[in-house]
């Protein structure tokens, strides 16, 4: 026997060398704290005969997995005979056609390696089982199977970068991908998530030699891999293999064979390999959109999660092209998303995972335009929970693809959808006040287009809720004021928003209570928040976008109503001097855009106040007054009997001096 247990409580305490009953070497046979002994040469020969009965080599390895659980056994064993059952261990897994042993051995052999801590072991066993899946006498069987396994959990654990033990790396490569064209889900499998690990590991550690093998099949391997992803109907087998097109991503391959940007001899036969590979010739983009549909339809919310992402890492991160992206939408992959979207139940990893995938798809815009406007009613409730969510990383991208539906496809939005959408960006735009902004810059931005392309919209009469509507524009200008040299955006598309839904109050039935109340709230806005905020930072306002942004907001409100309310607000802006810095602003921006725009401002002002259209000799001679203040004053020095623009000049200008008098 090459152990022996004794059962009773108390043992006695062996001799520490004794032969066993085959009269192996003494210093083989070790003691356990039970006071049996176990020869690791019988041990050894037993777990390596093919002939061994299957429950004694189960019983043997149960007894020394139990032994190793001991303090005084495992030092012994590790400090001198760590490396004694390596080969017999890895000669085993070939040897017997059982996965219980298989597993026992596997167990082991991470036992072994974790209790060595010197690294000498666990490369050893790295060598041995690679060796053993190099050799091409040995074929793909259940027993190599196992021994796959094996190599897998060794690359598992990482240590002591584990491809600089493999001798043959070549022949290693090349069996597995004699393997991976076996019609067995199992081992393909296990090799591909060994090839993904070999991979990974070369990724990281830069072996350039390894990495050359892989390179130089890179062919066969991004052809078998989408292949096998195609036809298998397991999500573990699916699992490893985008695992390891994903690192085939990142090595670049899709980007290289896809788009053909060949750089050499090399390059050219690796290409003339996937034209060959590919069912019917397709291009490789094909291939990988048939092959991405069967996971994507997975029931495992992990592998439809890997498998948007890998679709977004090739697409995106690898620079797909515009033409790859119309394969892939043709190929119908924005359905499988949107359907994945529908069934998601708003769980964030898929939400986030489709909505990036379908912004990038978005980008083939003939053709993604349909299918967007198919899956319309998914995005909406998907919406509704990202924007309850502060900060959610999928709001912008969303925002983008429901504000595009609803501007290119108007006849797709119901007034249902409009009520639904407009209640959601005017509770976004609600949470950026405060302290502490509850939306990024960006999404600010969006919520505030989407806003105003719903007022735009034909479904939108009636459709909108006024005071919601007044409250969110409000807010919005609120909150940008304050930090408007951070964001000067922000600020812009707040006013803008405002100065649109000041114009949506007068769209239907602009003489209601609830219109005017809305109006009235607006102009109450421009005149005790917007105009002394601009009167007291116009100095250190640096933007002439900023400045065009207030008077265009000004000017909007004033072309559409001549009321008390807009003449009450002309005479505090006339009061607050409000013409003398808009003519500092032209000494300070002289562009054309910003003189026009303050002339017109100024002839507005001098209608509501000296009677209708009593501003148009400014109007009339805007393109002819200077930039420059101080010209004005010259104009009026020169004389003007004999020209008449220089006489329409200095009307307008005697005009505004007498209107901001």
């Amino acid at each position: 026997m090459f152990f022996t247990t004794a059962h009773h409580h108390s043992p006695p305490s062996p001799p520490p060398y004794e032969a066993c009953s085959q009269g192996h070497s003494t210093a083989l046979n070790l003691p356990t704290s039970e006071g049996g002994r176990i020869c690791l040469v019988c041990l050894s020969n037993l777990i390596s005969n093919p002939k061994s009965p299957t429950v004694h080599v189960s019983y043997a390895l149960s007894q020394l997995s139990q032994a190793l659980a001991q303090p005084q056994f495992l030092h012994s064993f590790v400090t001198f005979h760590s490396h004694f059952l390596i080969s017999p261990l890895i000669q085993s897994l070939s040897a017997f056609n059982d996965a219980a042993i298989a597993a026992q051995i596997v167990d082991l052999v991470l036992l072994i390696c974790d209790a060595a801590k010197d690294g000498q072991v666990y490369g050893e066993f790295v060598a041995k089982v690679t060796d053993r899946l190099s050799s091409y006498s040995l074929a793909w069987s259940c027993q190599q199977l196992q021994i796959l396994h094996c190599l897998g959990v060794l690359l598992e654990c990482q240590k002591s970068n584990p491809h600089i033990y493999v001798k043959d790396k070549g022949a290693l490569v090349f069996n597995l991908i004699a393997g991976l064209q076996l019609p067995s889900e199992e081992i393909q499998g296990e090799i591909l998530f060994v090839l993904y690990k070999i991979a990974f590991l070369v990724n990281a550690n830069e072996d350039n030699d390894f990495s050359e093998v892989l390179d130089a099949n890179c062919a066969k391997l991004l052809v078998l891999s989408l292949e096998a992803l195609m036809k298998t109907q397991s999500d573990d087998v699916r699992l490893n293999c985008i695992a390891l097109l994903t690192v085939f991503a990142l090595r670049g391959w899709f980007e290289n064979t896809c788009r053909n940007e060949v750089k050499d001899s090399f390059e050219v036969e690796n290409l003339m390999q996937i034209s060959e590979q590919t069912t019917d010739g397709r291009p490789l983009i094909s291939l990988f959109a048939e092959a991405v549909k069967s996971p994507l339809l997975s029931s495992d919310c992990q592998v439809q999660v890997a498998t948007l992402d890998l679709i977004f890492l090739v697409l995106a991160c690898e620079g797909g092209t515009e033409e790859e992206i119309t394969v892939m939408v043709e190929e119908n992959i924005a359905d499988y998303v949107l359907e994945i979207l529908r069934l998601s139940g708003c769980k964030d990893p898929l939400v986030n995972s489709c909505i990036q995938v379908l912004d990038v798809l978005s980008t083939a815009e003939q053709a993604f335009r349909q299918r967007l406007a198919i899956g319309f009613a998914t995005l909406i409730p998907v919406l509704h929970h990202v924007a309850k969510v502060p900060f959610h990383p999928a709001q912008t991208q969303l925002l983008k693809l429901v504000g595009n539906c609803v501007l290119e496809c108007p006849g797709i939005v119901s007034r249902s959808d409009v009520e639904e959408l407009s209640t959601i960006m005017t509770g976004m735009l609600k949470k950026n006040t405060g302290r502490e902004s509850g939306i990024l810059p960006e999404t600010f931005n969006l919520a505030c287009t989407l806003l105003i392309t719903l007022m735009k919209n034909s479904s939108s009469c009636g459709a909108l809720s006024l005071r919601p509507l007044h409250d969110a524009s409000r807010d919005a200008v609120l909150s940008c004021l304050g930090n408007y040299d951070k964001h000067p955006d922000q600020l812009l598309h707040s006013l803008y928003l405002l100065k649109e839904t000041y114009a949506y109050s007068h769209a239907e039935n602009s003489s209601e209570p609830i219109n005017l109340d809305l109006r009235r709230g607006i102009i109450y806005v421009c005149q005790k928040d917007i105009l002394p905020w601009f009167m007291t930072t116009i100095n250190d306002i640096e933007e002439e976008d900023i400045i065009l942004g207030v008077i265009e907001t000004f000017e909007s409100i004033m072309i559409q109503d001549t009321d008390t309310e807009i003449k009450k607000l002309a005479e505090i802006m006339v009061s607050s001097s409000w013409f003398s810095v808009l003519l500092g602003c032209l000494g300070s921006f002289p562009s054309e855009n910003l003189k026009m725009k303050v002339y017109l401002i100024f002839s507005l002002i001098a209608d509501l106040l000296l009677g209708e259209d009593a501003g148009q000799p400014i109007r009339g001679a805007a393109f002819h007054l200077p930039s420059d203040p101080i010209d004005l004053l010259f104009l009026l020095g020169q004389k003007s009997s004999h020209n008449m623009h220089l006489f329409s000049c200095q009307s307008a200008v005697l005009l505004i001096l007498y209107a901001c008098r």
